[in-house]
């Protein structure tokens, strides 16, 4: 298995699998072709035999220079629980280090309670929103009418 960074032309092997990866779930819109093309420095692409099984789509905040942003992250199904994801972050992680960041920030929808715990569990701490969905802070209407969102931020 091989960590590597995004090429333009990892569009168009991944974007098949995404809805696929997530249950059928259509996600595949949340992954446009824009993010392999700008931000392929620090995105990252999981390989075996030459098999995508993972990957992470990240950037540098051109707001907060101290901060990097995590868009969008996926692992294989049959991949899943091995340290893969750990692996990723990871990679992400050392590479905005390096370009002076302090602070990663990601979001996911209040529903997706293992995406919630996952985070959690790497060491990302959420963010006060308005209300409380249970028990954890939600942010509503943050990416568009009832679009609520959890706020993460993790300190480097």
């Amino acid at each position: 298995m091989t960590i590597r960074l995004v090429k333009s032309s990892d569009y168009y092997r991944l974007s098949p699998l995404i809805n696929e990866w997530w249950g059928e779930r259509q996600m595949s819109d949340k992954l446009p072709k824009l993010f392999f093309d700008h931000f392929n420095a620090t995105s990252f692409v999981a390989e075996d035999n030459g098999e995508i099984i993972g990957f992470l789509i990240g950037f540098l905040s051109q707001t907060h220079s101290h901060e990097a942003y995590i868009h969008f992250v996926g692992v294989h199904p049959n991949y899943r629980k091995q340290g893969l994801g750990k692996q990723l972050y990871s990679t992400f992680f050392n590479k905005v280090k390096g370009q002076g960041r302090t602070t990663v920030r990601c979001i996911t929808s209040p529903v997706n309670t293992s995406s919630i715990a996952y985070h959690t569990k790497m060491g990302f701490d959420i963010e006060e929103g308005d209300r409380k969905v249970d028990g954890v802070w939600v942010k509503t209407d943050y990416d568009g009418l009832g679009q609520d969102r959890v706020l993460f931020l993790k300190k480097l």
